[in-house]
């Protein structure tokens, strides 16, 4: 129990917030609100989605320009599989899948796509930024939205801001990293600079101004579909959202799901949502709450499944996942 304790944390955050989530809520309200619901607007809002998932294998395409080119089409089941895993196993592990399938399949080293990883997350958290700002002109945010976007704004600020460090500023990279290494074995001090070389080199593309350009357009778009899919559904509940209602939406639940929390972000996603549409937008909680269920599930299931799919159509197993993450670390020397 000692060992997972991080899984047992985000059990018990999930929980919190499923109880702010249903807190003051009558439980046949939301149950008729799921019954009373459209469900014709399921199939074009998935249509809108999967058209998203499509665009960010190529945003991680133009990502992994500088280490090799491969083409979207050979990436969209790996980002795919990183859906899946993230849904259905602890501490965000998805992000480590995708990097180890990506190794088993194209032999490129995992730290240097796990550095790419890092880049698409930080244009994610200023995508969200962006929305949060370009709703803001049309619905005023609430002290709560104000305080989700400010603290995103430190957090992906100061991340990249390390990165744009760590890439341009050689000299105070290798000092730095010889510091670290001094007092270890030669051998582990070898194979740690080598692990952070290949990161590195993950990160070529932070100094390419085309090539990030392309990353932030993929970014904007491969959201707007996101969010279009919030609007989509939106009417199967009555909800007249509105297309900065849906930035704000989309904005706020992603931030949410940074809190850690159960795979597939059970609790956080939901209050995420509950904060705009009915703490900025007024509709009533048992409405807010129902939507934010449908939405939740249509992001988790389909991608889910189709993730699963993939998984067992290229003879992976978790297991072997598993023997993959010791063996980085062996080489890390943990």
């Amino acid at each position: 129990m000692v060992r997972n304790w991080r899984l047992w944390l985000g059990l018990g955050i999930s929980v919190v917030f499923i109880a702010l989530a249903l807190r003051g809520q009558d439980l046949g309200q939301i149950r008729g609100a799921l019954q009373a619901a459209d469900y014709r607007f399921l199939p074009p809002a998935l249509l809108l989605y999967f058209a998203g998932v499509w665009v960010r294998a190529l945003r991680w395409r133009a990502l992994l320009t500088p280490v090799r080119r491969l083409r979207a089409r050979d990436l969209f089941p790996v980002v795919v599989i990183g859906y899946m895993a993230n849904n259905i196993l602890p501490w965000r592990i998805g992000e480590f899948v995708r990097g180890y399938v990506l190794r088993e399949r194209e032999g490129i080293p995992t730290s240097a796509s796990l550095a790419t990883i890092a880049v698409e997350r930080i244009f994610d958290g200023l995508t969200m930024l962006a929305f949060l700002l370009v709703a803001s002109l049309f619905i005023p945010l609430d002290a709560a939205v104000r305080r989700v976007a400010g603290a995103a704004t430190i957090i992906f600020g100061l991340t990249l801001l390390v990165l744009f460090v760590v890439v341009f500023s050689d000299h105070f990279r290798n000092r730095l990293l010889a510091l670290v290494l001094r007092p270890l074995p030669a051998a582990l001090a070898t194979r740690l600079g080598a692990l952070v070389e290949s990161f590195v080199g993950g990160l070529r593309i932070l100094r390419s101004g085309r090539e990030l350009a392309i990353v932030a357009l993929c970014s904007l778009l491969a959201w707007g579909l996101e969010s279009a899919m919030y609007l989509t559904i939106a009417p199967a509940f009555g909800l007249p959202l509105g297309p900065a209602g849906s930035l704000m939406t989309t904005a706020v639940a992603n931030l949410a799901t940074l809190i850690p929390s159960t795979p597939g972000y059970i609790g956080v996603f939901e209050t995420g949502v509950g904060l705009v549409v009915n703490g900025v937008l007024g509709y009533e909680k048992a409405l807010a709450l129902s939507y934010a269920i449908v939405v939740h599930a249509a992001l988790y299931f389909p991608i889910t499944l189709w993730g699963l799919y993939y998984w067992f159509r290229a003879h992976l197993s978790f297991g072997a996942v598993r023997a993959g993450a010791a063996r980085e670390r062996e080489n890390a020397g943990a």
